[in-house]
């Protein structure tokens, strides 16, 4: 019973490492590709989240959250040594303007918590009879939770670009009507779920459908549905 529980553990953790593995791969490619990435940070991928919410599907929320932290520090660090969060690193830079605490909250909202939260993925996994339901609710919870966390920061830290953001060149329309019923507070609320929605809803639909696709698998269930 001890080596069976033992096998179980090792096969967990081997699996999460190749789903983190996984989704960074597809993080990283994403980023390469310039149609894919916005000019002020942030960018869709191409399902890069889903191995870490199948990760939770499979083995829990609990181990789902731990994998999904552990994927957050990565996503975090490969970013400042790529240079392709340039916004934190600006922050970081002594002419910068914004304090040191600043850039530290950042850090742990755009990153940490809002990676982390990928874990809640598995949250549905016993609640429906259907797996492509639950996998697909899940889904949409873990990467809307993210999108909130991105909202989050964008209206603390980048509100005050809002009003400049909206007059330029592609924005001009919408931006003109915002900007005339719009001022303060909600205008930086307002722009920071405009900003953020550009990548990130694209994001959730195209992960929403890849996680019903690979619900069709019969790989994917619950672990306790699995023999060891």
């Amino acid at each position: 019973m001890k080596n069976e529980s033992r096998n179980v553990t090792v096969r967990r953790l081997t699996f999460s490492a190749i789903m983190i593995a996984l989704a960074t791969c597809l993080a990283l490619v994403c980023s390469l590709i310039p149609f894919l990435n916005l000019p002020f940070g942030g960018g869709f991928t191409i399902a890069s989240m889903l191995p870490i919410v199948i990760v939770s599907y499979m083995y829990g929320v609990k181990h789902g959250l731990f994998t999904a932290f552990v994927y957050s520090v990565i996503q975090m660090v490969l970013d400042l040594m790529l240079g392709s969060s340039s916004t934190i690193i600006a922050l970081f830079l002594p002419d910068s303007g914004m304090a040191l605490i600043s850039a530290i909250l950042i850090c742990l909202i755009d990153y940490v918590a809002a990676y982390t939260l990928l874990g809640l993925g598995g949250v549905f996994r016993h609640k429906f009879k259907s797996k492509t339901t639950a996998l697909a609710l899940g889904t949409l919870i873990a990467l809307a939770l993210r999108y909130l966390m991105h909202i989050i920061s964008g209206f603390i830290f980048y509100g005050s670009y809002a009003e400049w953001f909206f007059t330029q060149e592609g924005f001009y329309k919408i931006g003109g009507f915002i900007l005339d019923h719009t001022s303060g507070t909600l205008l930086a609320l307002i722009y920071s779920i405009f900003y953020n929605g550009l990548y990130m809803i694209p994001e959730i639909i195209i992960t929403v459908i890849a996680a019903v696709i690979v619900s069709r698998l019969p790989q994917i269930k619950p672990v306790d549905e699995i023999k060891a």
